[in-house]
């Protein structure tokens, strides 16, 4: 029996512990020094979901912190779960800022378009700190935060089908038809919304090839640069390199 891409990812149940330390997180805001935040973009089929588990591993030995992991499905269900987008919205950092940052990359969003929404709680939440946030055009939406981190995973059409067919237990021709479909779906969509080419190296710190380095590789990797180029030595406690941290450009 083949499996649905969902179902690769755990269930909102299993994650709704993590809301808890995000509605902590955000009603501390205010006053709190800003922490970093991490996004994670890829082409389909590529490893974005088990690079964000690694890299949350990791950051959260180093800093000693939690780290929440956002993927489309929590992210989704953040903008419409109105009571929590109400403490999100109501107790969060600086409004003004993330509202600056909206307009300067999209104009005016409509209250109308659900994406929007998305769009507006995807700034918050990397507003915020400690977060990790996997696809819905993160790099794009939120770079203008100076306290963000964008990466970015690519490989070959010949390794994502086989590892969509491996991963889903799918035919290797509808593998291939699954990935020629969902990508070129996924960057039209980013592209029409958000007017930027996801693809371009520009949006990204760092871009790795998904098909040379293992997801462990790339999970130390960006891990490194984030706590060796935050500029606050003592988020990082437990990281020996943390003396060699130095402040963002």
């Amino acid at each position: 029996m083949t499996k649905s891409f969902d179902s690769l990812i755990p269930g909102i149940e299993q994650r709704e512990a993590g809301w808890m330390r995000i509605r902590e997180r955000f009603a501390r805001a205010r006053q709190a020094p800003p922490h970093p935040s991490v996004t994670i973009s890829r082409q389909y089929g590529c490893e974005g979901y088990s690079l964000a588990q690694r890299l949350q591993a990791l950051l959260e030995e180093a800093s000693g912190q939690p780290w929440t992991l956002f993927d489309k499905a929590l992210v989704d269900q953040v903008a419409s779960d109105e009571k929590l987008s109400r403490q999100i919205l109501g107790h969060l950092g600086d409004e003004s800022h993330a509202q600056d940052v909206l307009r300067t990359h999209f104009g005016h969003l409509t209250h109308d378009d659900a994406y929007a929404k998305v769009v507006k709680h995807l700034v918050h939440i990397a507003m915020a700190g400690g977060a990790i946030i996997v696809g819905r055009g993160g790099a794009v939406a939120c770079q203008d935060l100076k306290n963000c981190f964008h990466f970015r995973l690519e490989a070959s059409f010949e390794f994502r089908t086989a590892t969509i067919a491996r991963r889903l237990e799918l035919p290797l021709p509808e593998a291939e038809k699954l990935v020629r479909t969902q990508s070129k779906l996924r960057e039209k969509f980013i592209s029409e919304f958000l007017h930027a080419d996801v693809t371009s190296s520009r949006w990204y710190d760092a871009v790795f090839n998904n098909e040379r380095q293992s997801v462990e590789a790339i999970a130390q990797s960006c891990a490194r640069l984030v706590i060796c180029a935050w500029p606050d030595r003592d988020y990082f406690k437990h990281d020996p390199m943390r003396g060699t941290a130095a402040s963002r450009a």
